[in-house]
């Protein structure tokens, strides 16, 4: 299969990578009379008291508290709480700033969501138009669009099988067919040294480990004034489950739109190479 362009996949996780925080704690936890400490230490002692996965049990919390505080929990109520989730500096204008520079140097940019978070939390931020597929957490709804039980939940080794999915451009979270069909490198939509993945800290090593491993590039997100979130970030460089570690800054001056275009750069070099190198060998045939 040939491309007229090389397309370059940006996988974002979101929480602590594009917003400062976990996004229930912008508007939901308080919604419930709860502080951000408390519903979490509640979901981790559901979840270890039950040998609960963690992401299921912070998702039946949700659910549990909305109920017990008389709080409608649709869909739409989802998407207004997402209204109110702050961003990293930049991130408003990011995509519109490397779709620019992809396009001035021939290549695709495509924009995923990779994360634990909620889809329709994410669907009501004023970015999220930006992405060709969220690959998220979601809930089942009922006939009154009140969320009922979880529907898609996804943890740190869940994350992976998303990038498989994007590798072969499946958006269908059911699929689990073409997913696992046999399919040659050169006829996959997006190889996955074409892929660049931005996390935040262990809870995304798998993800930033199997693309690094298959020649794409990992990008470890820092917040300057978390020492924590720092140390985790030069741990996994030292570690070499990362290429870069960058501070949450996502403005034309930061670190990470010198690592990304530069990123761009490569790949679109390699693809003009591996073109030419096809070109010439099929002169011997």
């Amino acid at each position: 299969m040939t491309r007229k362009k090389p397309i370059v996949a940006l996988i974002y996780d979101f929480d602590g990578t594009l917003s400062p925080g976990n996004m229930q704690e912008f508007g939901f936890i308080q919604a419930i009379g709860k502080t951000p400490e408390e519903f979490w230490k509640m979901s981790n002692d559901i979840s270890m008291g039950q040998d609960m996965s963690n992401i299921l049990s912070y998702m039946k919390l949700m659910i549990d508290e909305a109920k017990e505080a008389g709080i409608s929990l649709t869909r739409d109520t989802f998407v207004s709480f997402g209204k109110h989730i702050r961003l990293f500096e930049g991130v408003k204008e990011w995509f519109s700033l490397i779709n620019d520079y992809g396009k001035r140097h021939g290549v695709t940019i495509e924009h995923y969501i990779n994360s634990s978070g909620l889809t329709e939390m994410i669907e009501g931020t004023v970015i999220a138009h930006e992405f060709k597929k969220i690959f998220a957490c979601s809930f089942l709804y009922d006939s009154s669009n009140a969320a009922v039980w979880p529907a898609v939940a996804v943890d740190y080794t869940g994350k992976t099988q998303f990038l498989f999915k994007i590798t072969k451009g499946i958006l269908d979270i059911s699929d689990n067919t073409k997913v696992n069909e046999s399919q040659k490198d050169d006829q996959k939509p997006i190889p996955f040294n074409n892929m660049i993945y931005f996390g935040d800290g262990e809870t995304d090593i798998p993800c930033m480990k199997i693309v690094k491993m298959f020649g794409g590039n990992s990008i470890a997100v820092y917040q300057e004034s978390d020492i924590g979130k720092f140390k985790t970030a030069r741990k996994l460089l030292r570690q070499e489950r990362v290429n870069f570690i960058c501070k949450a800054d996502y403005t034309i001056n930061g670190e990470i739109y010198k690592v990304v275009t530069t990123i761009i750069d490569k790949v679109k070099s390699e693809d003009e190479f591996v073109k030419l190198q096809r070109k010439i060998k099929n002169k011997a045939i």
